[in-house]
């Protein structure tokens, strides 16, 4: 889409941020980052993103929504500042954690833009599952270990039936569950309810790309155990599967705080 105005309308960019390091993020993004009148962030978008490349007179909102935090700004509000600044000629770029497009609301931005006749881009990002994977030294596929990945959410308002479940408990694929670490003992039991191998590895990865990240190896059946009391910084993801056993070969990633915590040590 071409990003000439029309009719008097500016131009909004919706762009992922990337998972964390500050160094993850394209560069057609760094340069929308100067070119920006408005940026509009999520919570999850490391800060030095914008004080390294945006300009001194750009204004700077903050609409980082939260779950299970109703106070936080609800998604109609951001997409009305999207409209509104957009609406006055400005170059808006609307960014968002790790992708732009996984597990966000982008559909209602999208929407609104296309109903107001505003034109767009969309800008991909580094999303949390890849992130998150490689500075654990995870391969998500790896020969021997996984041929596939399936990316999902779990959080009390999912709903997967009972097929689902079973699919998922008996593939040999990867999984990899965003928003789901408030809630790992309950992904754990119906995972081992509908056939998950007792002892396939669980890992809850905090903070990932960050001098902040934690990585915490367990096992399916040792999960409520070794977590029981845990409370994981957000954001953390989930990996579950046999490459969860590569971390210990592969992890490359250490800084002062970084550091891995093995519950699980049975190979």
């Amino acid at each position: 889409m071409s990003e000439k105005k029309i009719n008097n309308k500016g131009f909004v960019s919706l762009a992922g941020a990337g998972p964390g390091d500050a160094e993850l993020i394209t560069l057609k993004l760094q340069r929308r980052l100067t070119e920006a009148d408005v940026i509009i962030t999520d919570r999850l978008v490391n800060p030095d993103i914008i004080s390294s490349h945006a300009r001194k007179d750009t204004l700077i909102l903050f609409a980082g929504k939260q779950g299970y935090n109703d106070s936080s700004i609800s998604q109609e509000e951001v997409t009305s500042l999207i409209i509104e600044h957009a609406s006055q000629g400005k170059k808006v770029l609307r960014l968002k954690g790790g992708d732009v497009a996984f597990f966000s609301n982008v559909l209602d931005e999208l929407n609104a833009l296309v109903e107001k006749n505003i034109p767009f881009e969309i800008i991909p990002g580094i999303t949390a599952a890849s992130g998150a994977s490689a500075y654990a030294g995870i391969p998500l596929t790896a020969r021997e270990h996984s041929q596939g990945v399936q990316i999902l959410t779990y959080n009390p308002t999912s709903y997967y039936n009972p097929d689902t479940w079973k699919h998922l408990a008996n593939s040999t694929h990867t999984l990899v569950f965003y928003m789901a670490a408030k809630n790992i003992f309950d992904l754990a039991e119906l995972l081992l309810r509908y056939s998950k191998k007792p002892a396939t590895k669980l890992v809850v990865i905090e903070q990932a790309t960050t001098i902040h990240q934690q990585v915490h190896i367990t096992s399916l059946i040792d999960c409520a155990k070794d977590f029981e009391g845990k409370t994981f910084s957000s954001p953390s993801l989930v990996i579950i599967g046999d490459v969860v056993k590569l971390h210990e070969q592969f992890n490359w990633f250490h800084s002062a705080e970084a550091g891995t915590v093995f519950h699980d040590l049975e190979k």
